[in-house]
This record gives structure tokens, sequence and C-alpha cells, in this order.
């Protein structure tokens, strides 16, 4: 059962990484848009990516959650500590790309083009950290 939970588990993370890292792109792209069509495009392409993220997000977390129900003994290694951090991390970029999305939908002053580009990288530097603290494990 533990083998299952944790490929889904998997699948699911990168269904929330894919989410993560393109819907930043987005924004940018909708940043720069001048007409009024693309805009509307960009708002329904970003409500509709944000809600698969939003499933991927909740299945990761849920069997991730399930996974540590399933071998408790994880949450007394550091490496796990930190990897429960640096997923806090994300679970708060992805409530502001929650916030950005609904301030494109609604026309609130949104970041700019170069504060956005940094802002894209985020998921990656996680990423990288998620993964090194799972395989090499080194606290």
């Amino acid at each position: 059962m533990m083998l299952w939970l944790k490929a889904f588990h998997i699948v699911f993370v990168v269904a929330w990484f894919a989410g993560l890292f393109y819907l930043p792109r987005l924004f940018i792209y909708h940043r720069q848009a001048t007409d009024i069509a693309s805009r509307a495009r960009f708002v329904t392409m970003e409500r509709r990516l944000l809600g698969i993220t939003h499933i991927g997000a909740a299945l990761a977390l849920g069997l991730g959650l399930a996974l540590l129900l399933e071998a408790p003994v994880f949450l007394h290694q550091g490496w796990m500590h930190a990897k429960l951090g640096f997923v806090a991390l994300l679970v708060g970029y992805h409530g502001w790309c929650t916030k950005l999305t609904a301030d494109f939908r609604h026309g609130r002053p949104v970041p700019g083009d170069r504060w956005l580009r940094w802002f894209n990288e985020v998921p990656a530097i996680l990423l990288i950290a998620i993964v090194c603290l799972v395989v090499v494990k080194p606290l």
C-alpha cells in the first residue's frame, strides 16, 4: 500500500509543480498583453490552470499526509522537518499565486514584469531543495 501512496503522491506533486511553474509565466504574458481580448483569454487560462493546480496540491498534500501516517518514524528525522518547512513555503507561494490570479481577474494592480520573472523562479528553488532533502536525507 505504501508504494501506491508514494507513486500517486509523486504524480500529484508533479501536477502541482507543473501548475506553479506555468501560472507565473501566464502572469508575465498577461501583464504584457495590451488588448482586451488577450487579457480576457489570460484570465480564463489562469483560472483554469489554478483549478487544476489546486487539485494537484490537495491530492499531493493528502497523499503526503497518508504516507506520514503509514510511516510516522519520518516525523522524527531532521530532513523531514526541513522538507515540511519547504512544503509550507510552497503552500504559501500557491496562495500568493491564487491572490495574483484574483488581482488580474479583477483588474487590481499587479507587480511589474521584473518582479514576476523573479517570482517565477521560486518553485524551481523549492523543488530542488525538497528533492535533495528527500533523496539525500542530509539531516
